[in-house]
């Protein structure tokens, strides 16, 4: 099993777990260059808000989008986001990515812009 499949994996337990709580989550994808975040459905079928470092006003304050302050204005424009629909609770689904680096910077922004979770 290569790093990939191994982390594939480790998603595919934490999906069914989240499945269960039939809560909305918050998705964390991540590239060497950029990272993205959305807020998905309960039953996985609507995207409901979604933020990257692709977009137009996130692009203008960053000089780079693969990096940890990045992340952390990602996490504040998603919880922003959500905020506005009236999510207020929501199950972090970190698609198999360690919690460090870019990823915990993410959600520790998304908290502090009053996302519980």
């Amino acid at each position: 099993m290569n790093k990939k499949q191994a982390r594939i994996r480790r998603a595919g337990q934490t999906r069914a777990r989240i499945a269960e709580q039939r809560a909305n989550r918050l998705v964390v994808s991540r590239s060497n260059c950029h990272i993205y975040a959305q807020i998905i459905a309960p039953a996985g079928d609507k995207v409901l808000a979604s933020a990257s470092t692709l977009e137009a006003e996130v692009r203008q304050d960053l000089k780079s989008g693969g990096n940890k302050p990045a992340a952390a204005l990602v996490g504040k424009r998603i919880a922003e986001k959500a905020k506005a629909l009236g999510i207020g609770a929501v199950a972090f689904d970190r698609s198999g990515y360690r919690y460090h680096g870019r990823v915990k910077a993410l959600a520790d922004a998304a908290r502090e812009s009053g996302l519980k979770f």
